[in-house]
């Protein structure tokens, strides 16, 4: 069996990569690497097709220590600890609510369609993941379905094309539009599940401990994947936060502390700053630097549109006030949300936005936080609200996107106001119900949890 993201040698490859990202001197190590016969990372897998050697495992063990320890030059300007965060900010940040602000009653018909909105996107983006943007381009056109507008359909498709780029494998028979029949399980879904649990046992003070505490009671291991697997496993090794997200963890600016974000947001309407309070403290047990940034972007925002009163550019402008202004995260956003105000504002406008992108940010992995925040900012400032919008630009920008629909889905729907204003053929196919592995959640409705978030929101 090769474990996915797990393996040492094929943690080098990704921690090389990581290395020369954040301007690390990582040369020496590589040439050693290769010269032993190690490999570079999986472009799109999540482990290599073949064991190593005993002695090469080994090696990539040693490596990973090695690689640990080179002096990080990009450290200062992205800091991790939540002090030099805010430190960094300007203005800096006040300090969260000491008590949360009053929730208004429209709050839970707010968060219904934020729920259905963050399910609707990432199922339209599940047929797609992994693929790159040619194919996904590709497969919309063959269907008549460009720029995308609708669910992705196998129906019309030549053979060959489905040949040459197939579906995502485990989601084909549930995410296309022939074969759609409530809202199937994954991971964009379980999480934000997984922290209404978390905020219904422990409350908005939870601690980095509740969090690794409630995963290891509650989330499947073989559930987790990238940075939050190499947590999990550091976890059983007798780590504790804040070294689960750096000991051996390649994926550690990935995007999957933004897709647990949504909730931290929901939960403090109108206090940006105790959302990405609470984002920080969920994100350090995975995830350091830009990685933790882009939790932190979509909890400010969504925190700032679940008040009802904000639009997609003043949520985004308070998403990006949490954000360290010298990052490179807050460099790409600042660069998307521009290119998206700058492109003309129809659906085929959007198309050299995605490639201007691919072409600044294409260098990193398709799962990383930098490329895929910046593409939902400019999704959503494209878009400029409109639900149907934002959903097919972030998952017609290829990269992640399940996780980009339905982050971009979960604020749009949150702005809308209500599920019915979101349009039917998207919401009609989740029969209000949803698959999960996460305890006492499977088969609920997007009405219940709402219901059930609205009340974790009044709670103080």
């Amino acid at each position: 069996m090769r474990l996915t993201w797990a393996q040492p040698e094929d943690l080098v490859g990704h921690e090389l990569r990581q290395a020369a990202e954040d301007g690390r001197d990582a040369a020496a190590i590589r040439r050693a690497w290769l010269a032993a016969g190690g490999r570079p990372a999986p472009e799109r897998a999540g482990a290599s097709d073949a064991p190593a050697p005993p002695e090469l495992r080994a090696l990539a063990t040693r490596f990973l220590d090695d690689l640990a320890a080179l002096p990080n030059p990009s450290a200062r300007a992205e800091p991790t600890a939540w002090e030099a965060v805010t430190a960094s900010l300007r203005p800096p940040p006040g300090p969260p609510e000491a008590a949360p602000p009053a929730v208004d009653p429209g709050l839970r018909t707010r968060l219904e369609a934020a729920w259905l909105g963050r399910a609707v996107g990432c199922l339209l983006g599940k047929p797609v993941e992994k693929l790159p943007l040619a194919a996904v381009r590709a497969l919309a056109r063959a269907a008549g379905n460009w720029p995308l507008d609708d669910w992705f359909t196998a129906r019309g498709v030549p053979p060959d094309l489905l040949a040459a780029h197939p579906w995502n494998r485990r989601s084909a028979p549930t995410s296309l539009a022939e074969n759609i029949d409530g809202m199937p399980e994954d991971d964009d879904l379980d999480y934000p599940l997984l922290n209404l649990l978390l905020l219904q046992r422990h409350g908005r003070y939870f601690t980095t401990a509740d969090v690794a505490s409630l995963w290891l009671d509650e989330l499947p291991a073989g559930r987790t994947f990238t940075a939050e697997r190499i947590a999990y496993r550091n976890l059983l090794l007798g780590l504790e936060p804040p070294a689960t997200a750096t000991h051996h963890n390649p994926f550690r600016e990935w995007i999957g502390a933004l897709i647990r974000a949504d909730v931290h947001g929901w939960t403090n309407p109108g206090d940006p700053a105790a959302a990405a309070a609470q984002a920080h403290r969920d994100a350090t047990l995975t995830h350091t630097g830009n990685g933790v940034y882009a939790a932190l972007l979509v909890a400010a925002a969504t925190a700032e549109a679940a008040t009802g009163r904000a639009d997609v550019h003043g949520a985004l402008r308070a998403g990006l006030a949490a954000v360290p202004p010298g990052s490179r995260l807050a460099e790409a956003v600042r660069f998307a949300v521009a290119a998206a105000r700058a492109a003309a504002p129809t659906a085929a406008g959007f198309e050299p936005v995605v490639d201007a992108l691919h072409a600044r940010y294409g260098h990193y992995h398709w799962v990383h936080a930098v490329p895929n925040t910046a593409l939902l900012a400019a999704a959503l400032t494209h878009a400029d609200g409109d639900f149907t919008g934002s959903v097919c630009r972030a998952v017609s920008g290829g990269w992640d996107t399940d996780s980009n629909g339905a982050t971009a889905g979960a604020l749009a729907g949150l702005l809308a106001g209500s599920p019915r204003a979101l349009p039917d053929r998207w919401t009609a196919p989740l029969g209000n119900r949803l698959s999960t592995t996460v305890p006492g959640f499977d088969g609920t409705g997007f009405d219940t949890l709402a219901h059930l978030t609205a009340q974790e929101a009044a709670r103080s």
